[in-house]
């Protein structure tokens, strides 16, 4: 029981900690960069964001494999439907950071849609 409880609060902590991290960044993007160790730009190189990036992107893919891989189809769906705001942030900041709207929209939107007709697939198929 005791090893439960300590699992559910770990789970917690890893739903907790990025989410207050990602709030941080959206609302404090310069101070949150500080904080996150990398030097913002324009005074520091802001390439370490690409890893930041790429290692997002990576564990998205990883846990909707495994979510396929096992079967868990119905949660892969609510998963992707949450991933879906990712690529609308994307969007959001291509659009507003010097990208065009073509880009923000043949890019970003168009993979969020993508995305959203999966989940939508995934979430209404008919369960055995």
């Amino acid at each position: 029981m005791l090893r439960k409880r300590i699992g559910t609060a770990m789970a917690v902590l890893v739903v907790l900690a990025p989410f207050i991290f990602g709030l941080n960044f959206l609302f404090n993007g310069s101070g949150a960069a500080s904080g996150f160790g990398i030097t913002p730009w324009p005074e520091g190189d802001a390439d370490g964001y690409f890893i930041v990036k790429g290692v997002r992107d990576l564990t998205v893919a990883l846990t909707a494999l495994t979510l396929l891989l096992r079967g868990h189809r119905r949660t892969l769906g609510i998963a992707i439907l949450i991933a879906t705001l990712m690529p609308l942030g994307d969007a959001y900041a291509v659009f507003t950071h010097g990208g065009t709207l073509v880009q923000a929209l043949t890019i970003h939107v168009s993979a969020a849609v993508l995305m959203l007709i999966g989940a939508v697939l995934l979430l209404t198929e008919k369960q055995p």
